[in-house]
């Protein structure tokens, strides 16, 4: 049996229902119902990637995002862990470790299934599938008449959660608002910021001052941001597909959150390139954020489109 057609499960999790409640309690999307949406599909010349989002004009921002303060909700256990253990020793040997072979053979679609087998079903908001939210995200931008490397890369933007299935060593090492490791860490601009005291890093000698062990307007492209599905998918789409710089800038940046919405870091942005990431991101980022809705699309009748796309920007089979 090849490895593409294993099926791939963690023993202490089978079927990655703890692993998915969390990924949904720390993305903390609501379902919410698609409003303001256009009759028909824009043509490409009416509206670009930059074009302001129109789906969501009248959802309610400040639903998203709302973080329990109480010490025993489980986003807060997540990202006290995951503030534990992204050191710059653990992101320096998952980067070594990642490609030293590759982890499975298959097409993006195939992908798609795999991680399709992420499903909580006692998610008090929403019992979507990974399939579902990735199709909606992209059918959010086509029907905003994004450009179709910003729809596939709506439509892939999470397969980097594959990692689960990899050897990793929990949700941590996957999911989360991601910051840089080897600087000091703006604990204010960063969700939960009380929970990075058994950081080994916290109080290096070197990774605890504010540039670290990078120079001042360094350029992002040259810090290391925690490991997990960004990163990796990054890496993947870099090496192997034809996406343009804004869908890679789109990928690794999307939970990104403490530089593309606190304003972190900006000391480390080498000028003209990481403000062009800066707009990348903050263009994507409503469809990742606000697209969950209780419309479910329909895969089977979607798929071909889908699957034109892939085919334009992807190999028909990728090593992840």
């Amino acid at each position: 049996m090849s490895v593409a057609t294993q099926t791939f499960a963690r023993a202490d999790d089978p079927h990655g229902l703890k692993f998915e409640a969390i990924s949904d309690q720390v993305d903390n999307i609501n379902v919410a119902k698609l409003l303001a949406q256009r009759d028909g599909i824009p043509t490409q010349e009416e509206v670009d990637a930059y074009t302001a989002a129109v789906f969501d004009q009248e959802k309610d921002k400040t639903a998203f995002r709302q973080y329990d303060d109480s010490e025993d909700n489980s986003p807060r256990k997540f990202y006290l862990e995951q503030h534990t253990k992204q050191t710059v020793a653990f992101n320096v040997a998952a980067r070594k470790t990642a490609f030293e072979k590759p982890r499975a053979v298959m097409g993006v679609w195939e992908a798609m299934e795999m991680l399709n087998k992420l499903v909580d079903p006692s998610d008090p908001d929403t019992d979507a599938t990974q399939i579902e939210h990735l199709l909606q995200t992209a059918e959010a931008m086509r029907k905003d008449g994004k450009p179709e490397w910003m729809q596939v890369t709506g439509l892939v933007h999470d397969l980097g959660k594959l990692l689960y299935f990899f050897g990793s060593e929990g949700s941590w090492d996957v999911v989360g608002d991601t910051f840089v490791v080897g600087c000091e860490f703006p604990q204010d601009k960063i969700v939960y910021p009380g929970t990075f005291e058994a950081n080994p890093d916290l109080h290096h000698t070197v990774y605890s001052q504010k540039n670290g062990i990078y120079k001042e307007h360094c350029g992002l492209e040259n810090v290391m941001i925690t490991w997990g599905h960004d990163e990796y998918l990054y890496m993947v789409c870099k090496g192997q597909s034809s996406l343009p710089q804004a869908a890679l800038n789109m990928i690794r940046y999307h939970s990104f959150y403490p530089w593309h919405r606190e304003g972190a870091y900006r000391h480390l942005m080498n000028g003209e390139e990481d403000e062009q990431a800066l707009k990348d991101v903050l263009a994507f980022n409503p469809y990742d954020l606000y697209s969950k809705s209780d419309s479910r699309p329909n895969t089977e009748e979607l798929r071909p489109y889908y699957e034109g796309l892939i085919a334009k920007f992807f190999p028909e089979k990728i090593n992840w």
